[in-house]
């Protein structure tokens, strides 16, 4: 079966908490915090495997997470890396960030890797934590927690030459014929529902992969008939062959046809309009076909002079051969890699920043009588504080000072004993004196 969407979750291991651990040896007095850094969790990679030509994987297993690091060891020892999540998929794979429609990775080379998800880094051990002040704290971190989300894998196949053209116009039967693909094949509408790719022997030397794509219709580029299931795949082919039903079989004008299919083409994707494109004239074993192209070769020269044409007949094998000449002779004009922007090398490259002033800033608003903290660096900070400790709880609270949110309290009109929120976790407000 040929899937080419899905939708998957997606999470980096948690980091390994740091420990709190002194040095317990003999001859050793007072010897000193102890305690080692947790290890980094595993990161969630997708990899690019050409083995692979569709999502099926995906279908049955739709979590995939990293293991998190180990948790830091006595004698300062740092606690080991998770190792991270190799996820294979098959080139031509869009990931989508499904709460934003973003697109995070477009993977199209073998080996091409992107982290999905990254991992959390490892809690400190407390013996980070020491200063002439405090040589001996009791204070740890715990590990940050691994990036999660749920994204979409949108598969556009690979290939050198897409059909296109309506339904039942010949496609798959001039699949059967140049290639060892066996596509469904019936005199009937959307006969074909999913792409079938078939490598084409030119006969000299020469061959190249030709997809055998779903029919399109009018609106297609809004989602009517296979609409966006279809005109995606057409993104990554490198040349377009047209097949236009010349005979008229269906009472279909063919020039109509072949303006109708191109202004889909058009309104999809701006860039098809520039891709490379033979016009295979199909069907001319039937009557009265050899006048409808006469009229269709003068229309077209009309709008799109130079347009290659190319009659045949997919049954009989008529003209075949001169059109796989044709495009082999196209193929090797043009770019090996698909015509497309690319996002593959932006997503291979890692962005450093600060944290922007934004991300520092907290908000406090009242619900009922509590007050609520909204700051994400604040929130962070709490996943990484182990409250179990008093000398942790100590450290948290300068922070909040030092940020200035005790005092941003008082001028809110917070008094003792006053409840504070901040995410999941709440707080007794306490003057000092």
């Amino acid at each position: 079966m040929f899937v080419d969407k899905a939708k998957i979750y997606v999470k980096g291991g948690d980091g390994g908490d740091g420990l709190v651990a002194f040095r317990r040896e003999k001859y050793v007095p007072e010897g000193g915090p102890a305690g080692g850094d947790g290890g980094d969790g595993g990161d969630v990679i997708f990899q690019v495997d050409e083995g692979l030509r569709t999502l099926m994987d995906f279908r049955y297993q739709k979590h995939f997470k990293a293991d998190r690091g180990e948790k830091g060891r006595n004698k300062s020892q740092h606690g080991a890396n998770a190792d991270d999540m190799i996820v294979k998929v098959p080139p031509g794979t869009v990931v989508i960030d499904d709460d934003t429609q973003e697109i995070i990775a477009d993977l199209t080379r073998h080996g091409q890797r992107v982290v999905i998800a990254k991992g959390g880094r490892g809690g400190r051990g407390n013996t980070r934590f020491a200063t002439p002040n405090n040589p001996a704290p009791e204070i740890a971190e715990n590990g940050e927690e691994g990036e999660e989300h749920w994204v979409v894998l949108e598969l556009k196949v690979m290939a050198d030459v897409g059909l296109v053209g309506f339904p039942s116009v010949g496609k798959s039967t001039l699949l059967s014929v140049v290639s060892a693909a066996q596509p469904k094949i019936g005199a009937y509408h959307f006969t074909t529902l999913t792409p079938n790719l078939g490598v084409v022997d030119v006969g000299d030397g020469r061959s190249f992969v030709m997809a055998d794509l779903p029919g399109l219709i009018e609106g297609a580029h809004q989602g009517v008939g296979l609409g966006h299931e279809f005109l995606r795949h057409v993104e990554r082919t490198r040349v377009i062959v047209h097949i236009i039903d010349m005979a008229a079989t269906e009472g279909r004008d063919p020039f109509e046809d072949w303006q109708k299919i191109n202004e889909e083409l058009k309104l999809y994707n701006s860039k098809l309009e520039e891709r490379p494109q033979i016009v295979v004239a199909n069907k001319m074993d039937m009557p009265d076909a050899e006048l409808y192209l006469d009229e269709f070769t003068k229309r077209l020269d009309e709008v799109k002079p130079g347009t290659t044409i190319v009659p045949i007949s997919a049954v009989t094998k008529k003209g075949v051969q001169e059109l796989l000449y044709k495009v082999a002779d196209l193929l090797e004009t043009i770019p090996e890699m698909p015509l497309v922007e690319e996002l593959s090398d932006l997503a291979e490259k890692k962005v450093y920043r600060l944290a922007s002033k934004e991300e520092d800033d907290f908000t406090i608003r009242k619900d009922n009588e509590d007050f609520v903290i909204e700051s994400p660096s604040i929130e962070k900070l709490m996943k990484r504080t182990n409250f179990t400790t008093e000398e942790s709880v100590l450290r948290f609270a300068r922070i909040l000072r030092k940020k200035g949110i005790d005092q941003a309290l008082r001028e809110r009109g917070a008094k003792d004993g006053q409840i504070v929120r901040i995410g999941d976790f709440e707080f007794e407000f306490v003057e000092r004196e």
